[in-house]
């Protein structure tokens, strides 16, 4: 079953890369006390993922902390390397905070699994964006295609915001 408005996110482990290394980070971590702009992706390096949907967020990330957001957050089903190196390639290093769920557990977790196996792409994330209020989803927004990013780019939630 798909999370929805007013659901508790589950309580699930992602790992990210600091300076020091890997490091686990539960939902808790993350979101408790805080408000949080969540958008998922299939993957990254993607074309969808790359040219169209993050760049919103990085071109928006101001206007969208002005509106009272403490965080801006992008999961993908993908290892914390390339989530890192990822976060370099697109310039967001230090601006958003690149999750990795490397074993889709988030995803399944959310009911926002994506099975792209036909594609060759296995277990993946729908493409969705969320607000989260301490830990509560208040807004949430998911692609009919993963190859479209409009009803869950930055310009739909600085709208929500």
């Amino acid at each position: 079953m798909t999370i929805a408005v007013g659901q508790k996110l589950p309580d699930v482990s992602l790992k990210t890369m600091t300076e020091d290394g890997m490091k686990d980070l539960n939902t808790a971590d993350i979101f408790a006390g805080k408000k949080v702009v969540l958008f998922g992706v299939p993957g990254a390096f993607t074309p969808t993922c790359s040219n169209n949907h993050l760049p919103g967020y990085l071109e928006n990330y101001d206007a969208i902390l002005a509106r009272g957001v403490d965080t801006i957050a992008v999961v993908a089903v993908n290892d914390a390397f390339v989530m890192s190196a990822w976060a370099r390639f697109t310039g967001g290093e230090g601006k958003l905070l690149y999750l990795a769920d490397g074993s889709g557990d988030f995803a399944k977790a959310t009911g926002l699994d994506l099975d792209m196996s036909a594609r060759g792409l296995g277990l993946r994330s729908a493409r969705f964006s969320m607000i989260v209020e301490d830990g509560t989803v208040t807004a949430l927004n998911i692609e009919d295609s993963p190859g479209s990013a409009v009803t869950s780019g930055a310009a739909v939630i600085l709208e929500q915001l």
